[in-house]
C-alpha cells in the first residue's frame, strides 16, 4: 500500500514537471510565518536585514545593528538568525558574529536575551528580536551576563567598561582577548 502511494506521488510529480517548470517546493508554516514577519518588519533606522544565501533562503539571514546611543555608539554589529521550520513555535537561535566586549553576549557570539530562551512566546516576531538586540546595545544588563568580567565591571567601575568597549570596538585587547575593530 505505501509503495503505491509513492508510485502515484512520484507520477503526479512527473506529471507536474511535463509542462517543464521545476517542481513548486511547499513552504512550511514556519517558512510562511516567517515571510509575513519580514514583510512587516519596522526596523529602527540603524538596523538593516541581508539575506547572505539569497532571497530564497529565508530561514537564514543576518540583522547588522549600529547604535547611535550608549557605550556601543559607532559599532557594527552582525548578528546571523537560524529559524526553524517549526517557528513560531520555536525561536530562533541567534549569534552574534562580531566580537564584542558585552554582559550579554559571550566571546563566542552567544546571546543572552530572554526572549530567546524562557520567555519566547509565538506572538513574538523577528522585530521583537531585533529590537531586544538593539536594546542590549542602548541598556546592557550585568545582571544577567554571560560574560561575567563584563559584567562586573560594568557594574564596579562604568569609567573603565567605557575605556574597554571603545578599546575593543576600536581593535585591540581587553585582558587577554583581542576584538578585531568593529567601527
Amino acid at each position: 500500500m505505501i509503495r503505491l502511494f509513492k508510485v502515484k506521488e512520484k507520477q503526479r510529480e512527473l506529471a507536474e514537471n511535463a509542462n517543464g517548470k521545476p517542481p513548486i517546493k511547499k513552504q512550511s508554516p514556519g517558512e510562511l510565518r516567517l515571510h509575513k514577519d519580514i514583510g512587516e518588519l519596522n526596523l529602527p533606522k540603524t538596523c538593516n536585514i541581508a539575506f547572505p544565501n539569497g532571497k530564497d533562503d529565508l530561514m537564514n539571514f543576518e540583522v547588522t545593528i549600529r547604535p547611535d546611543e550608549g557605550y556601543y555608539l559607532g559599532g557594527n554589529f552582525v548578528f546571523t538568525f537560524s529559524v526553524s521550520p517549526i517557528y513560531p513555535h520555536e525561536a530562533p537561535k541567534v549569534k552574534c558574529k562580531t566580537k564584542v566586549y558585552h554582559p550579554n553576549i559571550d566571546l563566542e557570539g552567544n546571546v543572552c536575551l530572554n526572549i530567546l530562551r524562557e520567555d519566547w512566546k509565538p506572538v513574538l516576531n523577528i522585530n521583537t528580536i531585533i529590537y531586544g538586540l538593539f536594546h542590549l546595545f542602548t541598556q546592557p544588563n550585568y545582571e544577567d551576563p554571560l560574560n561575567h568580567e563584563a559584567a562586573a565591571v560594568l557594574r564596579d567601575n562604568p569609567k573603565l567598561f567605557e575605556s574597554n568597549v571603545r578599546r575593543a570596538m576600536a581593535g585591540g585587547y581587553v585582558g587577554q582577548s583581542f576584538f578585531t575593530r568593529c567601527m
